[in-house]
């Protein structure tokens, strides 16, 4: 069953740019993951909401935990070969965990 992970990361009002730059540079490192279906990073549109949310999709918990537990999420969080290692950008960060129980569109059910 397809499982959702959002990952709500706690961003300064200041460092959009830097989290939209490093986000960009590690697309490729998902391309070819095993089980992994959809990635977007999302960003609030409301100054009410700090919250950027990363939302990510994979075939199922196994997928999801293979990735999370291998060589993909920790090359998805390096810095790149020759790079000083960088700070966090996010201050704070809140994974939400769900199963897709009804889907529309073109990739739903």
């Amino acid at each position: 069953m397809t499982v959702v992970k959002i990952n709500a990361l706690e961003i300064p009002a200041d460092a959009g740019d830097e989290i939209v730059a490093r986000f960009t540079a590690r697309m490729r490192s998902l391309a070819d993951v095993a089980g992994f279906e959809g990635f977007e990073l999302l960003r609030p549109t409301s100054d009410a909401e700090a919250r950027w949310f990363v939302y990510t999709r994979w075939t199922d918990q196994v997928a999801y935990e293979a990735w999370r537990d291998g060589d993909g999420a920790r090359a998805s969080h390096a810095s790149d070969e020759g790079e000083a290692p960088r700070k966090p950008v996010s201050m704070g960060a809140t994974l939400l965990e769900f199963e897709v129980a009804v889907a529309a569109g073109p990739s739903g059910v």
